[in-house]
């Protein structure tokens, strides 16, 4: 697997995919509403991305820039093999991935200076990004309209989305700085183990899901796969923010039958699936309680 995150035109997103899948991806190119790729490396880095576009007349042009608006260079192709050879090189870190290829710098002017923001106005606004980042389900994108519009009214202070992108950035690095000396497995990622294992069993399974209890009752039932499944599980944003301060996760579950025989069937069968992960549990078998996993050391690794 590529360690890397693959946009494509029609808002597909592709978390580390294999060669072949990149491959794949590169060759349906064309088609209306399918014309580009966007490749962001896992955690992501801002300013550094590689992508194409499959351009009339049969060609591909290929970008990528280096952390600047100077540093974007672009070259163009005629085979999508090629295209792909070359983007899986990048992926991978290779040295000299960009070599033989005729690139040409486009040309872009350096990012403007953007405004300082006031430091009582700065504070809040890292509050409530370092926040989401302990929580860690948010990319770059999302953590920049939180900081422009979300802590803030424009009556109250005008934050504009150069300065919002900038904080978000900074504060996104020192993040990253962070994991780099994390070992082995954490626990948000048993959980998604967990998860993963209990929706292929027949138990739609969701992290991070809707912003509270009713919106993700009302709604786990659309998910992918619930017209199949026994019975779900999840966790909403509020549950998430409670355990990434150190507190219990809520999970909240129940049959699609509504009835309290399988609710308390597939509350048993996740509490199972965490335990198997090494996670520590507690709930009685009671339908109508929560599903509580304590003891967490939540550091969920970013991806963007």
């Amino acid at each position: 697997m590529l360690d890397i995150a693959v946009q494509t035109e029609n808002r597909e997103k592709h978390v580390r995919p294999s060669e072949e899948e990149l491959a794949g991806l590169v060759r349906r190119l064309g088609a209306e509403g399918d014309r580009f790729l966007i490749l962001q490396r896992i955690p992501d880095l801002p300013a550094v991305f590689a992508q194409v576009w499959h351009a009339e007349g049969g060609h591909y042009q290929l970008e990528h820039r280096a952390g600047a608006p100077e540093l974007h260079f672009e070259a163009k192709l005629d085979a999508p093999g090629r295209v792909a050879e070359v983007l899986a090189a990048w992926a991978r870190g290779e040295e000299g991935w960009d070599a033989d290829l005729a690139w040409e710098n486009m040309g872009f002017p350096p990012a403007p200076e953007v405004p300082a923001l006031p430091g009582e106005i700065r504070e809040q606004l890292e509050e409530r990004v370092r926040e989401q980042l302990r929580c860690g389900y948010q990319d770059r994108s999302r953590l920049t309209r939180t900081a422009q519009e979300e802590v803030f009214s424009p009556e109250e202070y005008p934050v504009s989305r150069e300065q919002a992108e900038a904080l978000v950035d900074r504060l996104w690095l020192e993040r990253v700085e962070e994991m780099a000396g994390w070992e082995g497995t954490t626990d948000p990622e048993r959980i998604t183990a967990a998860f993963a294992a209990l929706d292929a069993a027949g138990i739609v399974a969701r992290e991070h899901f809707t912003c509270c209890r009713n919106c993700g009752t009302s709604e786990i039932g659309a998910e992918e796969g619930a017209e199949h499944a026994r019975g779900f599980v999840f966790f909403h944003s509020q549950c998430t923010e409670g355990a990434a301060n150190g507190g219990p996760l809520y999970l909240l579950y129940g049959g699609f039958d509504d009835s309290a025989d399988t609710t308390a069937a597939v509350g048993g069968e996740v509490v199972e699936a965490l335990r198997g992960q090494g996670l520590t549990v507690r709930w009685d078998g009671d339908p109508g309680q929560a599903i509580l996993v304590t003891e967490l050391d939540w550091r969920r690794r970013l991806v963007g």
